[in-house]
């Protein structure tokens, strides 16, 4: 994979802490999904854990590597959804995980280093989890690193936010994404970036999954429902069918720039008859369906109440 450059700047950052021996106890590494937040995680905790690091980067043929690689070394602890005692998949981290962490973190390390733990996605953990999280990170052990991801850290307490350094991995300039885009081989990497509204890793991943004519279909759809030769609830069926956050990403696009073809007096693209404040709150309730979609609403009904608003 190509390395990608905006990590360049948290990376200096980390390394000159490191060397003056000043490394917080826990980070939250924070921005958008699609910047590579957890391959910057994995690259600093292998070099934290490396046993021979050269210029802060991990040797990759110690032991403690070669642990690493192989998901085994003792010294890293992750959290995440998981599954249930049921099997079912959770929607949340809970106060169960935090306690496991927390006991974990109170051992010693194996190796006689640093240990590392992350917890992803941070802001998937519920209040008594959250609430679990404080008493460890008010009680720091020595050369323990733990680390926080999150792509919507507006979401977590700002009891845990204040206790945490953040790292935020913000969108690079359009010439660098576009040039980390055309390396890593995206076709029509303009288009992708575009859809992506500047995120060069969504581009990547939708351009690799083809949501580029994903993008096109819910422009099409949205076209037609305006003109009253749609209907919402085929509509609405599709695109449960597919890939639901990334359709209402789309239509929330698409909106905005109907929006601003509008008031820039250009012809308006998906020939709405919505008025401009009616424009503005279909995209704030295009949003808001696709934060629902985290919980426990049916899919389908989420989509059908967003889309027989649409005129």
């Amino acid at each position: 994979m190509t390395p990608m450059p905006w990590h360049e700047e948290p990376w200096a950052l980390l390394k000159s802490r490191r060397e003056r021996g000043v490394m917080p106890h826990a980070l939250l590494l924070a921005g958008p999904a699609g910047l590579g937040k957890r391959i910057f995680l994995d690259r600093l905790a292998r070099a934290l854990l490396c046993q021979a690091p050269a210029d802060a980067e991990a040797c990759g043929h110690c032991k403690a590597c070669l642990l690493y690689a192989a998901g085994t070394h003792p010294d890293r602890a992750t959290i995440g959804l998981g599954l249930r005692k049921d099997g079912t998949p959770r929607t949340e981290i809970v106060i169960d995980q935090m306690r496991e962490l927390s006991q974990r973190l109170a051992m010693s390390s194996q190796f006689g280093g640093w240990q590392v733990a992350s917890i992803d996605p941070a802001d998937a953990m519920n209040t008594p989890a959250a609430n679990a999280l404080l008493k460890t990170l008010e009680e720091p052990s020595r050369e323990t690193l733990l680390v926080l991801v999150a792509d919507a850290p507006w979401r977590l307490p700002a009891t845990i936010r204040s206790r945490t350094q953040r790292v935020d991995f913000n969108l690079p300039a359009p010439d660098a994404a576009m040039a980390w885009l055309v390396a890593e081989g995206v076709s029509d990497a303009a288009a992708a970036l575009a859809a992506a509204n500047g995120n060069p890793g969504q581009a990547r991943a939708w351009a690799a999954q083809g949501q580029l004519k994903a993008r096109n279909e819910v422009r099409n759809d949205l076209r037609a429902l305006a003109s009253g030769r749609g209907d919402p609830m085929e509509v609405a069926r599709r695109w449960q069918a597919a890939t639901p956050p990334s359709y209402l990403w789309f239509a929330a696009q698409a909106v905005a720039e109907e929006s601003r073809a509008r008031a820039q007096g250009e012809e308006a693209p998906l020939g709405s008859a919505l008025d401009g404040f009616a424009l503005d709150a279909w995209f704030a309730s295009a949003n808001r369906a696709r934060e629902a979609l985290r919980g426990p609403l049916r899919t389908d009904l989420v989509m059908l109440e967003l889309l027989s608003t649409w005129r």
